[in-house]
């Protein structure tokens, strides 16, 4: 029988929402910030996403199981989420005062490249989408995995837009960057 892990997969996620919130109070002041069109779009894609994660009911084939019932991936997703937002702190933490909730540039913005983003490029989606996968696998719902990818979609357009801002940022030192460092995916996207 697989044990129901979803309170500590949700005690992660709000743990690691406390730190956002938190952190977020002290962030550089923005020069740039993305359209208001543009950014509503991806956060209806995200929100989207974890409300099919997180919302207290399932319903209709939303709510099918699509795995079967086991304790060792019920366990696999709890260490993948632990593991995924375990990455995606770690790089909040190496951002700093970089970090920002929407796509901008900051006051003396400085391009990071340690740390987690010597891996990738965007390990604060990486690490999230690696956690919302491993929640997936606690849920074991299809409305998990549809979820992941509406987040995906959210995170990937926000990401093509921040690469964007980057590169008029900073120019060949980014270009330079992108070309030695995976976007999501280590070694792959």
């Amino acid at each position: 029988m697989q044990p129901d892990l979803r309170p500590y997969t949700n005690a992660l996620w709000i743990a690691a929402g406390f730190l956002w919130l938190a952190s977020s109070i002290s962030t550089k002041r923005n020069l740039r910030i993305q359209t208001g069109s543009s950014r509503a779009f991806q956060v209806l894609l995200a929100a989207s996403g974890f409300l099919l994660y997180f919302a207290p009911w399932s319903y209709g084939p939303l709510g099918s199981k699509v795995l079967p019932d086991s304790a060792p991936i019920a366990y696999t997703g709890l260490v993948l989420t632990a593991a995924g937002i375990g990455f995606a702190v770690w790089a909040r933490l190496t951002l700093g005062r970089n970090w920002s909730g929407v796509v901008s540039t900051k006051k003396d913005h400085a391009l990071i490249r340690k740390g987690p983003y010597a891996v990738v490029r965007h390990p604060i989606y990486s690490g999230g989408l690696f956690a919302l996968f491993g929640t997936a696998l606690c849920v074991g719902e299809l409305r998990g995995f549809i979820g992941c990818a509406f987040v995906f979609a959210g995170w990937w357009m926000k990401s093509r837009l921040e690469e964007r801002f980057m590169l008029e940022q900073f120019g060949s030192e980014y270009a330079h960057y992108q070309h030695d460092v995976k976007g999501l995916i280590p070694f792959v996207l």
